[in-house]
């Protein structure tokens, strides 16, 4: 059987460690942590984006840090007022247009790219082919990296039990019940287990990771 928390007789949860502030505000406020973890969770989706765009190796990361700089710069221009609107989104509209730059600048120097590769690539880019409406629509397996990172970002708040019955009810899709007998706990401590999770991963992160 588990060893009950202090708090109580049959809960597997602890209390998360109060956040005042969101990721996003202290992105606004200039927060350099905020930044590392923006960076975080995000660099692998960049990184999706310029290879999707052409752009990969070396230089994929030159434009990813480009990417990350303009948003630092820009981020008073992101607004969420219309359906649609996401950090996820705008942060890929500044990808393609740095990778845009990218070919731009490799146009002017085509030696460093291949001559006509360059051209070419970046007259696809600028048209938009071989871009469709699919294009916006980032794969399954990068949104579930996106928020495997975001979960593991906050996992040291909570003590393991918590974290248990969280992963396996939201994670592996296993019934809370089931969860509550092998724990020794109830159904209902799985099931706060689980929202007290949810609610600190919407309140730290909130559509930085829709």
């Amino acid at each position: 059987m588990a060893v009950p928390d202090s708090q109580s007789s049959d809960s597997p949860t602890s209390g998360a460690r109060p956040t005042s502030l969101t990721l996003l505000q202290r992105l606004r406020a200039n927060d350099d942590e905020a930044w590392r973890t923006m960076v975080q969770l995000y660099s692998n989706l960049v990184a999706h984006w310029c290879a999707r765009g052409g752009v990969r190796g070396a230089d994929a990361e030159d434009v990813a840090q480009e990417v990350f700089h303009a948003a630092a710069t820009h981020l008073e221009n992101f607004r969420r007022d219309q359906p649609g609107h996401s950090f996820r989104a705008w942060l890929r509209g500044i990808t393609r247009h740095m990778v845009l730059q990218h070919f731009r600048r490799s146009a002017r120097h085509p030696k460093a790219m291949g001559g006509t590769d360059a051209l070419l690539r970046l007259k696809e880019v600028e048209d938009g082919t071989p871009r469709d409406a699919a294009d916006d629509e980032d794969p399954a397996e990068e949104l579930d990296g996106l928020r495997r990172r975001a979960l593991e970002l906050v996992r040291g708040e909570f003590e393991e039990r918590t974290w248990q019955a969280f992963w396996l009810t939201v994670v592996e899709g296993r019934s809370p019940v089931a969860i509550a007998a092998e724990m020794g706990v109830s159904s209902a401590a799985v099931r706060m287990a689980k929202s007290r999770v949810l609610r600190r991963l919407k309140k730290e992160f909130g559509d930085l990771i829709q």
